[in-house]
C-alpha cells in the first residue's frame, strides 16, 4: 500500500527493523516537549532526581536517600539510569532537570519500539508499525516520557518482555520451537523491570500465562520458555544489589519497601490515592488520546477473532492486568500503563481492517470525550491559574486537539488508514507540545524555580543554605540544594540569625517576625513569590528574606 504520492512506498520504509525504530522516533518527538519546557515537578519527579543526585555525590549506589531520609520504597534501577545519563550529559551541579529525564524518554522510545516488533511479525509489518507510533504518542505515554521516574522505562520493558512472550507463545501455537533469542529477550527484560520497580514487571507476564493457560487449557508449551537459565538470569542481574541493599540497610528496605509502601496500596487508598473500581476505564480516553477513536473497533474486532493466537494473547496480557490496576483500592492514572501496549495492538489490527459506521461513531464519541477532557486541563488552568502568554499555546492545542479527532475520522470513513494514521500521530504531538507549552506558561505553577532564581539573583552569594518556613515541596530542594532547610516561623528566624536567606510563607510570618524581634534582627525582604501549590492545592505567598549587612 502506498501513500498519497504514486513513488511513496510506505511499506518499504517500514522493511525489517526500519518500522521499530522510525516509531520509537516518533515516541522521542512525543515525550520532547514535557521533557524540554516542564520545571521539576512535585512530588514524585523531585524526589527521584533529589536522590539521584545525591547518589552522585556521596558515591554510595545503594542506599537511596532524599536529604537526610532513606528513600526505601523503590528498587535502584531507575536512579541507576538516571545518575548514567546525568553523567554523560549536564553533571549533578547542573541542576538540568532534562537529563533526568532522559531514561524516560528512552523507556518510551523502548515501549513504542518493542509494541512495533512484536506486532510485526505476529500481525503484519504494517500494524506493527502503526501500533508503534499508537503507543509512542497516545497522552499518557508520552507524558511520562517527559517525567524522572519509573514508569515510561517500566512500560517499556513490560512491552518488550511481553512481545518476546508473544512470539513464543505464537511459535508454540504453530508447532514451532521459541527462538532462544526470544527467551533471553524475555527474561532480561523482565529482570531490568525487577531492579526498576519490583514486582509489577513480573505481574503482568505472569498473569497473561496463567490467563492463557485456563483459556487454552494449554500449559504444557509453558514449560518451554527457559525457567532455568531465565531464574539464573534474574538473580544474577537483581541479586547483587538486593544482597547489597540488605546488608546497607539492615534489612530496613524490604520493611519499608513491602510494609511501607507496596501492602498500604493493597488494602486502602495509599497517600490519598484512592479511586473507585472503574476508575482506570473512565479516563482511558483520555491517556490513550489520539487513539480513542479506534477502540470500539479494537476491542470488538477482538473479542470477534479471539481465536487467532495474537488476538488471544493480547486480550490476556490486557485484560487481568487492567482487573488488577482496577481491583486495588489505589489509583494513579500512569498504573495501567503496562497494558497499553496490547491496546495499541488491536487498535492497529483494526486500522487497517473496514471499520463499520455505528462503531465509527462510538469511536467519535470516545475520542471526543477524550479531546474535551485535554481541552479541559488547558481551560481550566487558564482560567484558575492564569499566567502570561499561555492563551496562545492553549488555542494550539485545543485545536489540534479536535484535529487529531476529526481528520482521523474522515479518512477512516474513505478507507485511509496510513492518512488516518498520520494525521492523528502529528496533531497529537502538536496538541501534546501545547500543552506543555500553556503549563510552562502557568507562572504561579512554579514557585520552586521562581524562589530558585530569586535566590540566584540575590546581591551578595548567600553565606548558607536558604531556609524555608511554610513551603516544603521537593522541588526546591533539588533546585537550591540538598542542605536547604525546612523550618517554622521561630526556626526561620533563627537561620537568619546564623547570616542565611529564609523564605516564609505568610501564615508563618507572626511567628518569624516575633522571633526576629527577639533576636535583634531587622529582615529585609528582596523578593516576594506568589503562586499556586498544586500538590496541595494550596495558595502560596513566599517572602524572601536576606540578613542586615554588617
Amino acid at each position: 500500500m502506498t501513500g498519497t504520492n504514486p513513488g511513496f512506498d510506505i511499506d518499504e520504509w517500514i522493511r525489517g527493523w526500519r518500522g521499530p525504530l522510525l516509531a520509537a522516533l516518533i515516541a522521542v518527538l512525543a515525550g520532547l516537549p514535557s521533557l524540554a519546557l516542564l520545571p521539576p515537578l512535585d512530588r514524585d519527579e523531585s524526589r527521584f532526581a533529589q536522590a539521584t543526585t545525591q547518589m552522585l555525590h556521596t558515591g554510595d549506589l545503594v542506599d537511596i536517600r532524599f536529604q537526610d531520609q532513606p528513600r526505601h520504597k523503590k528498587p535502584v534501577g531507575i536512579h541507576w539510569m538516571q545518575a548514567a545519563a546525568v553523567s554523560l550529559t549536564t553533571g549533578p551541579e547542573a541542576g538540568a532537570i532534562w537529563a533526568y529525564r532522559l531514561p524516560s524518554l528512552l523507556g518510551a522510545a523502548l515501549a513504542a519500539f518493542a509494541a512495533a516488533w512484536g506486532a510485526a511479525a505476529l500481525i503484519g509489518r504494517r500494524e506493527g508499525f502503526a501500533a508503534g507510533v499508537i503507543l509512542g504518542v497516545t497522552f499518557l505515554l508520552s507524558s511520562e516520557a517527559g517525567i524522572a521516574k519509573t514508569d515510561a522505562v517500566l512500560c517499556g520493558l513490560v512491552t518488550l518482555a511481553m512481545a518476546a512472550l508473544a512470539r513464543m507463545y505464537v511459535d508454540q501455537a504453530g508447532g514451532r520451537d521459541p527462538a532462544r533469542r526470544h527467551k533471553l529477550i524475555f527474561w532480561a527484560a523482565v529482570a531490568v523491570a525487577v531492579l526498576v520497580k519490583g514486582p509489577v514487571g513480573p505481574l503482568v507476564p505472569a498473569l497473561a500465562l496463567l490467563a492463557l493457560g485456563l483459556w487454552d487449557r494449554r500449559w504444557g508449551w509453558m514449560r518451554h520458555i527457559g525457567w532455568g537459565w531465565g531464574a539464573l538470569l534474574l538473580i544474577a542481574i537483581v541479586g547483587p544489589w538486593a544482597v547489597a541493599v540488605t546488608v546497607a540497610t539492615d534489612g530496613a528496605f524490604w520493611g519499608t519497601a513491602i510494609g511501607g509502601d507496596l501492602a498500604p496500596k493493597l488494602v486502602g487508598g495509599h497517600e490519598r490515592h484512592w479511586g473507585p473500581p472503574g476508575q482506570h476505564l473512565l479516563l482511558l480516553p483520555l491517556l490513550f488520546f489520539p487513539a480513542g477513536l479506534l477502540l470500539p473497533a479494537a476491542l470488538t474486532g477482538a473479542w470477534r477473532d479471539r481465536t487467532e493466537p495474537v488476538v488471544r494473547f493480547a486480550l490476556c496480557w490486557l485484560i487481568p492486568t487492567w482487573i488488577m490496576f482496577e481491583a486495588a483500592p489505589t489509583k494513579l492514572w500512569h498504573y495501567t500503563l503496562p497494558a497499553f501496549g496490547a491496546l495499541a495492538w488491536l487498535a492497529a489490527r483494526a486500522l487497517f481492517r473496514p471499520i463499520s459506521k455505528r462503531l465509527l461513531i462510538a469511536g467519535l464519541i470516545i475520542g471526543g470525550f477524550g479531546a474535551l477532557l485535554v481541552s479541559a486541563i488547558a481551560v481550566y488552568g487558564l482560567s484558575e491559574i492564569g499566567g502570561e502568554g499561555a492563551e496562545a499555546p492553549a488555542a494550539m492545542m485545543i485545536v489540534f486537539a479536535v484535529a487529531a479527532l476529526v481528520l482521523p475520522a474522515l479518512f477512516l470513513m474513505r478507507q485511509m488508514p496510513w492518512q488516518a494514521l498520520a494525521t492523528a500521530a502529528v496533531a497529537g504531538i502538536i496538541a501534546h507540545a501545547g500543552l506543555a507549552a500553556t503549563a510552562r506558561s502557568l507562572a504561579p505553577l512554579w514557585v520552586s524555580p521562581r524562589l530558585a532564581e530569586a535566590v540566584a539573583a540575590l546581591p551578595s552569594a548567600p553565606t548558607g543554605p536558604l531556609a524555608i518556613a511554610g513551603y516544603s515541596e521537593p522541588s526546591a530542594v533539588f533546585l537550591l540544594g540538598t542542605a536547604t532547610a525546612f523550618t517554622d516561623g521561630a526556626g526561620a528566624a533563627q537561620a537568619l540569625a546564623e547570616r542565611r536567606p529564609v523564605a516564609v510563607e505568610r501564615a508563618f510570618e507572626p511567628a518569624f517576625r516575633a522571633e526576629a524581634r527577639r533576636l535583634g534582627l531587622s529582615p529585609r525582604p528582596a523578593a516576594r513569590i506568589e503562586g499556586v501549590n498544586y500538590s496541595k492545592g494550596d495558595p502560596v505567598d513566599l517572602t524572601l528574606y536576606t540578613p542586615q549587612p554588617q
